[in-house]
C-alpha cells in the first residue's frame, strides 16, 4: 500500500491512494472519516481528466498516528499536506477540503503560499470559524462543543454513532440516507485512533482562521448546505465568501453537513463546472 512517511516524525505514515494522470486534485477528508468518504466525487473527478489523490488524515484510516498528543494541530495536518504534496513532487494543485479539510486548505495557503496552488474548494467547510464568540455570535456555543469533547471522552463510539445522524440530518430530508451508510460511517469513524479523534476535535472547534482568508488568493469555490447542523452556514460558508476575494459561493438548499452524500449529484454538477472553467 503507498505511504508518505514523515522526514521529520518517522512514526507518522500517510496513506493515500493515487488515481488517474492529469492535473492533480487532492481529497481533504473531514473529521471524523477518513479518505474513503469521497467515494461519490472520486469517479467523476477521473472522468474529467483528473489526476485525483485522497489521502486520509494522521490517525485516521489507514494512516498513522502522531506519537505526540500534540500532534493535531492545524500546522502539522497542513504539514502533512506539504509533505505529500513533496513526496509525489505534485505541480499546479487543486485542493479540496471538506469540512475539517478546509482547515488545512487554508492553513497551506498560509505557511507555504500559493504559488504551486491553482485553485481550491472548500465543501461544508469549518472555514473560517465555527466557535460562538462575542464578535461571532452565529457560532456553535462553548456548551455544545464541551459536549462533544466530554462525550468523545466518555464514550467515543457511542457519540460517533448519534454525530453521524447529525451529520446527514437523518430522518429529517427526503435525501436521506440508508441506515448501512450511518453503519459504514460508524465503522471508518470508530477505528480512528481515540486520541487523534479527539485532538483534532480541539483543532477544528477552536482555530480562528478569519486572519488567514486574506491569503486564500487563488480562486476559490465555497459550498455550503443551509440545513447545516454540524457547522452552520451562518458562521461558516456565508463568512468564508466574504472575506476570501476570490470565490463563488453556492448554496445547496436543505444541504446537510454530508452533502457530499445526500446532495452527490448536485455537488458534482458544482464542482464539474468550477473545475471546467
Amino acid at each position: 500500500m503507498p505511504y508518505i512517511t514523515k522526514e521529520n516524525e518517522k512514526n507518522v505514515q500517510l496513506y493515500y491512494e493515487d488515481l488517474g494522470s492529469g492535473q492533480p486534485v487532492i481529497l481533504i477528508h473531514g473529521w471524523p472519516l477518513s479518505g474513503k468518504s469521497w467515494e461519490l466525487q472520486v469517479p467523476v473527478l477521473l472522468n474529467l481528466g483528473y489526476r485525483v489523490i485522497q489521502y486520509d488524515r494522521r490517525g485516521f484510516g489507514k494512516s498513522f498516528p502522531s506519537s505526540s498528543p500534540e500532534g493535531y494541530n492545524y500546522d502539522e495536518l497542513a504539514g502533512d499536506l506539504h509533505e505529500l504534496i513533496t513526496a509525489l513532487d505534485l505541480k499546479n494543485v487543486i485542493l479540496f477540503g471538506f469540512s475539517m479539510g478546509g482547515g488545512e486548505v487554508v492553513r497551506y495557503l498560509t505557511n507555504y503560499g500559493a504559488e504551486n496552488v491553482d485553485r481550491v474548494a472548500l465543501i461544508s467547510s469549518i472555514i473560517p470559524i465555527v466557535k460562538q464568540k462575542e464578535d461571532n455570535p452565529d457560532g456553535v456555543p462553548q456548551e455544545k462543543l464541551d459536549e462533544i469533547m466530554d462525550n468523545l471522552k466518555k464514550d467515543r463510539v457511542t457519540f460517533l454513532e448519534s454525530f453521524h445522524k447529525d451529520f446527514y440530518n437523518y430522518g429529517m430530508l427526503s435525501h436521506s440516507v440508508s441506515q448501512k451508510q450511518l453503519d459504514y460511517d460508524w465503522s471508518i469513524a470508530a477505528h480512528a485512533c481515540p486520541i487523534a479523534t479527539i485532538k483534532c476535535a480541539e483543532s477544528w472547534a477552536n482555530t480562528d482562521f478569519r486572519p488567514e482568508l486574506q491569503n486564500v488568493t487563488v480562486k476559490t469555490l465555497i459550498v455550503h448546505g443551509d440545513d447545516d447542523n454540524i457547522v452552520p452556514i451562518d458562521t461558516a460558508g456565508r463568512q468564508a465568501a466574504q472575506g476570501i476575494a476570490d470565490n463563488r459561493f453556492v448554496i445547496v438548499e436543505g444541504g446537510p453537513h454530508g452533502l457530499n452524500v445526500t446532495h452527490a449529484d448536485e455537488l458534482n454538477a458544482v464542482l464539474s463546472d468550477f473545475l471546467m472553467k
